[in-house]
């Protein structure tokens, strides 16, 4: 992470990530002030260790829909009457998800555009299956720098695509988003009575500095 920042990574506001103790430090450690968040598919993976192996899959069903929501006041109520529903049944389950299901709602600051992407791991996973079977597909590389050469190339493709692929739409807020306010921090006291300013949030992509990263995490 120090690497990164030595390298010129700036601009981060929201880090996305599953709860990996030695992540999460790291991200406070060195870019203090951002947004985390826990990736909602790692959670339910998660919730899976506080049941047991014939568990209703209605429970598990209904969690999950909670993060198909458009407002967090919905999502409170829908996870109080889940929680109702299911806590005499699966009472470690239920207390679990209570204790640790905040971290996983703090993509309702983005602008709507934004939340379907960014609410979980799985763009950044979906780059790491494509360089694993672009790679495999060469095999054998004759040095390390063509190996980088591909996944630099890779990284940029995803690049442009991540900017003007209507999948992913185009990273810029529209004029309604751009009215929303930001959501307080729920640990800040002051905050409280404090009208935010508003704000378009802009996500910074570097193509090199991903490819750097990846190349790094191979060479270990």
């Amino acid at each position: 992470m120090e690497a990164l920042k030595s390298r010129g990574l700036h601009g981060v506001e929201f880090v996305v990530s599953d709860d990996h103790p030695g992540l999460k430090k790291a991200i406070a450690e060195v870019l203090a002030g951002v947004f985390w968040r826990r990736c909602y598919v790692h959670f339910l993976r998660n919730a899976l260790d506080y049941v047991p192996r014939k568990v209703d899959d209605d429970c598990l069903l209904e969690l999950r829909w909670m993060y198909d929501r458009r407002d967090l006041g919905e999502v409170r109520r829908d996870l109080a009457a889940w929680l109702g529903k299911w806590g005499g049944k699966y009472p470690k389950l239920t207390g679990w998800v209570e204790d640790n299901i905040e971290q996983t709602l703090t993509y309702f600051r983005l602008p709507l555009v934004h939340r379907k992407h960014m609410k979980s791991t799985n763009m950044l996973e979906r780059l790491n299956e494509e360089i694993r079977r672009r790679t495999y597909v060469v095999r054998i590389f004759p040095n390390a720098e063509s190996c980088l050469r591909l996944v630099r190339a890779l990284t940029v493709e995803r690049h442009e695509a991540w900017l003007e692929d209507h999948r992913y739409s185009t990273w810029t807020c529209s004029r309604s988003t751009r009215r929303r306010r930001y959501a307080r921090r729920p640990d800040d006291a002051q905050a409280k009575g404090a009208d935010s300013d508003d704000r378009a949030h802009v996500f910074r992509s570097d193509a090199a500095q991903l490819s750097d990263l990846i190349a790094r995490r191979w060479s270990t």
